[in-house]
This record gives C-alpha cells, structure tokens and sequence, in this order.
C-alpha cells in the first residue's frame, strides 16, 4: 500500500518555534532581575545585585530585538508569536522595572511608593494594548511618516531606570537619586510618555546613506565597546540622549503634519477648482 503524498505534516514548524523561544527567554531573563532586587535589597543584601538586575532588563531588550528579526529571516511570523511578545513585553519591560525601581526606592514611602509602580506597570500594559489594537490598521499617521505612539516598552524601562543607573555609576555614592520626591516623579513621566499619543523616532525606520555606513558602523563599535568597559555611564547617556530627543521627534512629526495637510489643500492639476 502506497502512502499518501499528500498527507498534512503534523506538528509545528521549527522555524515557529525559535522566535518564540527567544521571546519566553526574553520574558524569563527580565522577570530574573527581579529576582536579583529581591536579593538586593533584603537586609544584608549584596549591593552587586542591583547590576545583576539591571544587567538582566538589557539583555531582555538585546532579546526583545532579536526574535522580530529572527522570526522574519525565518519566516516563521505568527499571531501566537505577536502575542507572546507582548505579554513578555509586559512582564520584562513593565512589570520587573516597576518592582526593581519600587525595592530600590519607592518602598521608602511604601504607600504611595507602591501607587507609582502600578502606574508605571499599568501604563506599560495599556500601551502595548493599544499596540495590537493597531496592529492590523491601515490608518496609522504616525507609522506611515517613520515614527512610533508614545515612548515603546523597552524605552520606557531603560529610562525608567535611569537614576538606578546614575547611582550605581556613581559608586552608589549619589544616595540622593533615591529619595521619593525624585523618583516618584520621574515614573509618572515615564508612566504618561507610553500611554501618550507623542511621536517618537522609530529606528527601525532609519536608512542611512551610502556615505556615512562606514561612520555608523565605528560609532556602533565604539558604543559597544564603551557599553563593555562602562556600562552605566554608557546607559546614563543613552537614556538621557533618548529623552532629549522626545521634543525633537515631536517637531519632526508637526512639520510632517503640516506638509501632509497642504498637499490635501492643494487642487489636483487639471482640475476645475478655482483658487481661493
């Protein structure tokens, strides 16, 4: 009896399930830092597992960047793949942030410390929500023209944690990053910037041209060497580039906006319309 050459293979793709593999690392290696900060900041805790869980939030985004990119060479896309990065998203880039800032700071005033790590969190979950509420829209102003909605999930938690990364860059010397009424305020902020509807730069939208490849692939180098040598001197500056360049990018969307609308104003060639 000969078997039939159209039988329906059984089973998930391989090229599925690397990707999604990535991304449950992404999830585990961010929920990790946790972990970390619980050790930290137990009585006698070791002050190197504030490192360890910062170390553990990077290399979340480091995952979080390569499985879109992995699943895309594979072509191993799937619905199941999008929405387990989002739920890892919300776990490493939302919920862990939120607990790491709240046990290194915010559990000083632990009422009101807890109130804005539950900020944060929500405001990271809202805005990946909203995320895939847009996922399948055509009409997308801000995608079309190059930018993002609000400041995403892994920028969000790396400037989150920034006075974290001050203070430990400092020799853990600056014990002032830690006070409430600075924290508290700097995770509202952070909180209201993803919800948001401001336009932020999307990099993956970047084309650099043909003359300046070489000089971006030295900065690069340069970026990652200083990354390995200072770390969190490298993340403070990052993060604070990043967040100097909100206003920028808003004024970069404006004059789109504007330009977009003209072009509406303007009659077609060859047509009837009498100017104005």
């Amino acid at each position: 009896m000969k078997p039939a050459l159209n039988r329906p293979r059984r089973g998930i793709p391989l090229r599925t399930v690397i990707p999604n593999a990535v991304t449950a690392l992404a999830l585990c290696t961010g929920l990790t830092g946790v972990r970390f900060a619980i050790a930290a900041a137990a009585p006698g805790g070791d002050v190197a597992n504030w490192e360890k869980a910062l170390w553990c939030i990077v290399a979340a985004a480091v995952l979080d960047g390569m499985d879109g990119r992995i699943a895309r060479r594979l072509n191993g896309q799937s619905r199941f793949g999008a929405e387990l990065d989002s739920l890892s998203d919300v776990i490493a880039f939302g919920v862990s942030p939120a607990i790491i800032l709240h046990l290194w700071s915010l559990q000083n005033v632990p009422r009101f410390g807890w109130i804005f790590a539950l900020a944060y969190a929500v405001c990271a979950a809202l805005r990946l929500a909203r995320f895939n509420a847009a996922i399948d829209t055509e009409d997308q102003p801000h995608k079309s023209a190059g930018f993002l909605t609000g400041v995403p999930a892994p920028a969000g938690a790396g400037l989150l944690l920034l006075p974290i990364y001050l203070w430990v860059a400092s020799g853990q010397q600056w014990n002032w990053l830690r006070e409430f009424w600075l924290v508290a305020p700097w995770a509202a902020l952070i909180a209201f910037l993803m919800i948001s509807s401001v336009a932020t730069y999307s990099w993956g939208s970047l084309r650099l041209r043909r003359h300046v490849r070489l000089g971006a692939i030295v900065v690069i180098a340069l970026l990652g060497a200083a990354l390995l040598s200072a770390p969190w001197e490298t993340l403070s500056v990052a993060a604070i580039i990043y967040a100097l360049m909100v206003p920028f990018s808003m004024v970069a969307y404006a004059k789109i906006r504007q330009q977009r609308a003209a072009a509406v104003r303007q009659p077609v060639p060859g047509s009837d319309a009498a100017p104005l």
